[in-house]
């Protein structure tokens, strides 16, 4: 009997997230030129990981 998906290792299941991390946001808007130092960390527009 086969084991269920939500039972596996995390790292065997490596799925491309779809969600960014806080740290990942800002460098993401850091590249696109759309964050300054000194701006706060919360409350950062949205961004989406490949555009």
């Amino acid at each position: 009997m086969s084991q269920h998906r939500s039972l596996r290792a995390a790292s065997t299941l490596g799925g491309k997230r779809n969600v960014l991390r806080r740290y990942e946001r800002v460098a993401l808007l850091k590249q696109r030129g759309r964050w300054k130092d000194g701006d706060r960390v919360t409350g950062l527009p949205k961004t989406k990981a490949s555009a």
